[in-house]
């Protein structure tokens, strides 16, 4: 199946710090961009942090300063420096991956099955 694999959640005690990698399960012909969203219980999925194969890179505001978002091309894996976590971190953080699976077929959206993210006071 070609889906991103995500790891490196758990939980962590607030201003303590988590490090998430996400790698696509098999090799595809481009990518575009890496990135990472999250879901909270009950609110929308919203985009955390993305790199495009330029490495340029955009957070949302809440996260700026905190979280570092990297990738390495020649391994394909796209690495979440979360620091200073707070308690309103605490989600399932989703990989997504931007790209295309063989050359010349349209770009699409790959996202994985998610990874816990738990922040305690």
């Amino acid at each position: 199946q070609v889906q991103p694999v995500e790891s490196g959640g758990g939980l962590v005690q607030a201003g303590g710090s988590l490090r998430l990698s996400c790698a696509m399960s098999v090799n595809i012909f481009s990518i575009t961009a890496m990135g990472w969203y999250r879901q909270a219980p009950g609110k929308q999925r919203e985009l955390v942090a993305q790199i495009t194969s330029g490495g340029v890179t955009n957070y949302t505001g809440s996260v700026k300063g905190r979280f570092t978002i990297s990738r390495d091309n020649a391994k394909g894996t796209v690495y979440l420096q979360m620091n200073s976590l707070k308690t309103e971190d605490t989600a399932v953080y989703y990989c997504n991956v931007r790209g295309r699976r063989t050359y010349g077929r349209a770009v699409e959206d790959y996202w994985g099955q998610g990874t816990q993210v738990t922040v305690s006071s």
